[in-house]
């Protein structure tokens, strides 16, 4: 099938972000040509902030056109409806194999309240925080809304690593049967992206921290699914599925800046009505586990069960139209108490 051309997608990340490594791999198996724009690991990142009004603190964020959308939860759905396998791209939502369906909604519930926001924080912080810059643990003692425990003891240290533990096993009881795929689908789902994102991750540390937990003769499916996962993207990579440009922030700007608002997420009244808000209000949104600190504020655009969206506005001088989940998001009248 001829794939139909749609708007470049602007993606801002850091090279060490396996969250922007996910993303990344989203739009790999999605097979969408992009731009991408490497933005600093610590804030602040005034090609977001200033230039766009997105004071949002996590990465990645994805720009399509004036759309502007944050955390991948959302940016899955949003490369999955904007970009179908209807016009040539690929998907993130499988069907089972021998003609089972593609389980979209619990795919989604796995990888929101699953990978990313019970094992991931356990992985991340297994990072030796005492070697790293005192500016990254700065910076990342704000993104918790917490100090960091940069030296901590030891015995706390192994009852976090036998945790992990605990779910690489649930992993290779999954995988115990001898499936290709994490959900036995036929080709590599979200789910499978969002496990090899952190458990991959995972195994690449020292064994010290946490490689050891994956050793071979312990859990062999699950080492063999890393690899082949690995070897999966690897290919797509080599066959240039999905070409990108590396561009600077002023650079892809005019795709920002000339693309329109085209998602129109239309507004959910019954919704509104729920949390108290009206269209036009003027709202701040965040995120209600970390990043807590930096919200993004504007008039109240578009709301409905998956996503809110408000109008913002930077140096840039476009009003943009920024996306957030629902889920793991709060939504509150500007100036009142977070």
């Amino acid at each position: 099938m001829a794939r139909k051309v749609l708007p470049t997608p602007v993606l801002y990340s850091y090279e060490a972000s396996p969250f922007g490594k996910k993303a990344v791999n989203m739009l790999l198996l999605k097979q969408i040509p992009h731009t991408r724009v490497e933005v600093s690991m610590t804030l602040p990142r005034p090609e977001l902030s200033e230039t766009m009004g997105i004071t949002y603190r996590r990465i990645p964020v994805l720009a399509i056109g004036r759309d502007v959308y944050a955390d991948t939860s959302l940016i899955a759905s949003t490369l999955e409806r904007r970009y179908p396998s209807s016009a040539g791209y690929g998907t993130l939502f499988p069907q089972r194999k021998g003609g089972g369906s593609s389980d979209t909604g619990m795919v989604k519930t796995l990888v929101m309240y699953y990978f990313d926001r019970t094992v991931f924080p356990l992985a991340a912080s297994s990072l030796p925080f005492q070697k790293l810059p005192e500016a990254f643990v700065k910076d990342r003692s704000d993104y918790m809304d917490k100090p960091l425990h940069v030296q901590a003891r030891p015995e706390a240290k192994q009852r976090l690593k036998s945790e992990i533990a605990s779910h690489v096993s649930l992993l290779e009881e999954q995988l115990s049967d001898g499936r290709e795929w994490l959900l036995d689908t036929e080709a590599p789902s979200l789910a499978d992206i969002s496990a090899h994102t952190l458990f991959g991750w995972a195994a690449g540390f020292k064994p010290l921290l946490l490689g050891d937990l994956f050793d071979p003769n312990a859990v062999p499916h699950t080492v063999k699914w890393i690899s082949r996962m690995s070897e999966h993207l690897r290919a797509a990579q080599n066959s240039n599925a999905a070409p990108f440009e590396k561009m600077t922030s002023e650079q892809a700007l005019r795709f920002v800046q000339e693309g329109g608002v085209e998602d129109h997420t239309g507004f959910d009244a019954a919704e509104a009505e729920r949390l108290g808000l009206k269209p036009g209000q003027t709202v701040a949104v965040t995120p209600t586990d970390t990043g807590k600190n930096h919200p993004t504020v504007g008039p109240l655009v578009g709301l409905n069960k998956e996503e809110v969206v408000i109008r913002v506005k930077g140096t840039c001088g476009i009003p943009l139209h920024a996306h957030f989940p629902r889920l793991g998001f709060s939504i509150r009248i500007h100036n009142a108490k977070l």
